[in-house]
């Protein structure tokens, strides 16, 4: 991994100097770097690991990074792992073109690797992400929106990205088309168990431990699986509050939000749900032979469902 961050760090540089600044602040802003880590885990899983992988690994994080700048422009965030984020400090603008500059170069280093089928998964998984990202905008304020059409949002947008990281290791390794299959459907059940539990702690967390406010994706009037599922399955006054806490956003009714949630069960059905994708990516594959790197990511997995932060 620190193999892996100094690729980042020399990929971020420029001869402009605002790009430096914001490329500066976003890298030493911390994150879990859980994307790139699965690259590397699964090329471990199935030999040895390469520069390339570490190539591959810097790229996803900077895809994901890209996504992040923009996000945060998209959502009005303040505040990002418990800091200001790039827009608020540099504004809207720069958060933006930096973003773009962010995604091209990505695209700049996957064609240094010289492998189609990686340059495949990648532009696949990108074009993903945007509909995932524009399918996200048309959801807000939506109260009615499926459990189905909700789950799609969260594949598209992020556990896209993990995909893709698990895939490319096996395929940088020449892993057969069944492993690198089953290495996918790994990534794939991990990344939606992981924003399953981010729904969940946007509503239960701790501010400091998750950094960020609870209830942002509530003020913002995204409606999460936690807030669908305590709607339902509430009274009348709770689907009321929550319907209207969906369709209006803000915070107003935040405390009667969390009781309902709380009292319905909703936090407990989401983590479930989650428990349940990420047995699920464990079992895909649990046939593969037994490593460091494969007990790595099944423990990646408990981590992702029994997080607090």
């Amino acid at each position: 991994m620190q193999k892996v961050d100094a690729v980042i760090r020399k990929s971020l540089r420029s001869d402009v100097v605002l790009i430096n600044q914001v490329a500066d602040y976003i890298v030493n802003s911390g994150g879990k770097r859980l994307r790139p880590a699965l690259v590397l885990l699964s090329a471990g899983t199935f030999g040895h690991i390469q520069s390339h992988h570490h190539e591959l690994a810097a790229v996803i994080e900077l895809i994901h990074t890209s996504t992040l700048l923009h996000d945060d422009v998209v959502d009005e965030s303040a505040m990002r792992r418990g800091k200001a984020t790039a827009n608020t400090l540099f504004g809207n603008a720069a958060s933006v073109l930096v973003g773009d500059f962010v995604y091209s170069r990505t695209f700049q280093m996957m064609v240094n690797v010289k492998n189609m089928r990686v340059m495949e998964v990648l532009s696949e998984a990108t074009n993903t992400i945007a509909e995932g990202e524009v399918l996200q905008l048309l959801n807000v304020h939506d109260a009615d929106i499926s459990d189905d059409a909700y789950l799609r949002v969260i594949h598209y947008k992020t556990a896209k990205l993990f995909e893709a990281a698990t895939r490319l290791g096996a395929i940088i390794c020449n892993a057969s088309t069944e492993d690198e299959t089953a290495m996918a459907e790994y990534g794939m059940r991990l990344g939606t168990a992981f924003q399953l539990i981010d729904d969940v702690l946007d509503l239960s967390g701790d501010s400091n431990e998750i950094g960020k406010n609870l209830g942002d994706d509530l003020a913002e009037g995204k409606p999460t699986l936690p807030l669908l599922y305590a709607m339902r399955h509430g009274n009348e006054a709770q689907s009321r509050i929550i319907r209207a806490a969906i369709e209006e956003g803000g915070l107003d009714e935040l405390p009667a939000v969390l009781e309902a949630v709380n009292s319905t069960g909703a936090l407990e059905h989401v983590r479930q749900l989650a428990r349940t994708e990420a047995e699920l990516g464990c079992t895909a594959i649990m046939h593969l032979p037994d490593s460091a790197y494969r007990q790595a990511l099944l423990q990646l997995a408990q981590f992702a469902v029994n997080r607090s932060f």
